[in-house]
């Protein structure tokens, strides 16, 4: 079998010690070098495995800083490989802006080629990981989409199936959800696959409205049609002509209204208020409403006949507690979209906070989930976003205080008790500590940093139970 073949893009500010450190890696190894002068970084223009970054020695009295903004170039990219560190010492301070920066490792100089080498592969196999992974979820988005909308339940995933028929055909759709179902996205994603996508898209919401003002945005006006009326106004069937008119909450029409829009839908004409000239239109009606209309009808709030003239295919929208297995899947995917949005680096949820959203009823819907999602990426201070985060109403019963301990919490216990126990026994010395743990010196800065590990953890207390910890 073919050893795999690892590209790295080398930065250094000497060409002839990256030179020797290619040769020492040996085969497996493909190194590509920039000089540190070279601000386009054409080398990593290509896809690279992992990246070298030479800080020890910057010419020309170029600090630190410079080499902080060139990693943070990288980090920038749409997805950056993983970044490994020369450093020149041992400088905690600027190890750890680096950590938080999200360099993938440190190494002191001279480095270690075992160490090196070491390094470079796990970090090729987390990128072939990271990389197969975003395929993978590539992929699962794109066979559950309907245009700009996501859905994974097996519910939503009919609703998208019967969209996909109906769109091309130029019939009047119903849409019926609860609020915050998306019935907006969808009667636009029916307008952009349809014929009439070059032509206008019109919306209006009959929700709450008098019936004077619903006729006016409607059908328009000519000038001096009542007081107040100083120009002639088009409405919002005459401006969607040709194209598709999304009438939201189409339930709240009041009756008087309904008589008028049956003719519409009849003849196609309407005559604009204060005028008695018929406007002729060519319009594709989408209709939404969260509520029943076939009880309206029955009694008599609805006119029947305007009804079944609007209601030719009904395309119906579970609400997110009804998508069974779609919330979590969902919940990710609005993460991974916010998170970019913010330019985060939020990238997972805890157990329980995917435990809380998974149980909450979610009366708002895919609203509710996306605002819930946009509140705790801005409130994350790591990379995880945790129960906490999220709304007080979402996580009643779930407060740490009052939950078992999540494995990630028990395991980040298990490792901060071993670390400190092994620093102990080593006195300190995070050389012989990482060899003592079989770990690479840069991962153990970094594993110290993101445990909080204090130094006088680390100091021997005579009498104090110095024993290794125990997995519980």
């Amino acid at each position: 079998m073919d050893r795999e073949n690892i590209r790295v893009c080398f930065w250094t500010s000497e060409p002839d010690f990256g030179e020797v450190l290619g040769r020492a890696l040996g085969t497996g190894f493909s190194l590509c070098f920039e000089t540190c002068d070279n601000k386009k970084m054409s080398c990593c223009d290509s896809e690279y495995d992992c990246v070298l970054l030479d800080l020890r020695d910057l010419p020309n009295g170029v600090e630190a800083p410079a080499g902080e903004d060139r990693i943070e170039k990288f980090r920038r990219t749409d997805f950056s490989p993983p970044i490994i560190v020369l450093l020149g010492d041992d400088d905690p301070a600027l190890l750890r802006r680096l950590v938080e920066g999200g360099v993938y490792d440190v190494l002191i100089n001279p480095p270690d080629i075992m160490e090196l080498r070491m390094v470079l592969r796990r970090a090729h196999r987390l990128y072939q990981a990271e990389t197969e992974l975003r395929k993978l979820r590539a992929a699962k988005v794109s066979a559950h989409k309907f245009d700009d909308m996501v859905g994974f339940s097996e519910n939503m995933q009919e609703a998208f199936t019967m969209a996909r028929k109906v769109a091309p055909c130029d019939v009047n759709v119903m849409i019926t959800g609860e609020t915050g179902t998306g019935k907006s996205m969808m009667a636009r994603a029916l307008h952009r696959l349809s014929p009439r996508s070059s032509m206008p898209f019109v919306a209006f919401s009959c929700a709450n409205l008098p019936e004077h003002l619903v006729e006016d945005e409607l059908f328009g006006h000519e000038k001096g049609a009542f007081t107040g009326a100083m120009m002639m106004r088009r409405g919002r069937f005459e401006a969607a002509d040709g194209g598709t008119l999304f009438l939201d909450e189409i339930g709240d029409l009041p009756l008087g209204l309904q008589s008028k829009l049956l003719r519409v839908l009849h003849d196609r004409t309407f005559e604009r208020l204060g005028s008695n000239a018929q406007m002729t239109v060519d319009v594709r009606l989408v209709c939404a409403t969260h509520r029943n209309l076939e009880e309206m009808v029955k009694k008599g709030e609805f006119r029947e006949d305007l009804y079944y003239r609007l209601n030719v295919i009904q395309l119906h929208l579970p609400a997110l507690r009804e998508r069974s297995g779609g919330i979590v899947l969902l919940a990710h995917h609005l993460l991974q979209q916010i998170n970019e949005e913010f330019g985060k680096k939020v990238t997972r949820f805890s157990r329980l906070a995917l435990e809380a959203m998974d149980e909450y009823a979610w009366p708002g819907n895919v609203r509710e989930l996306e605002n819930a999602i946009r509140r705790a990426v801005v409130l994350a201070e790591g990379t995880v976003v945790e129960v906490w985060h999220l709304p007080l109403k979402m996580r009643e019963g779930f407060d740490e205080t009052q939950t078992a301990r999540s494995y990630d919490d028990e395991l980040r216990d298990f490792k901060r008790r071993l670390v400190i126990r092994t620093l102990q026994k080593c006195n300190g010395n995070k050389a012989e500590t990482a060899r003592a743990l079989g770990l690479a010196r840069g991962y153990l800065h970094r594993l110290i940093h993101d445990l909080k590990i204090q130094s006088e953890e680390t100091t021997v207390t005579p009498g104090a139970d110095n024993s290794m910890p125990r997995v519980m």
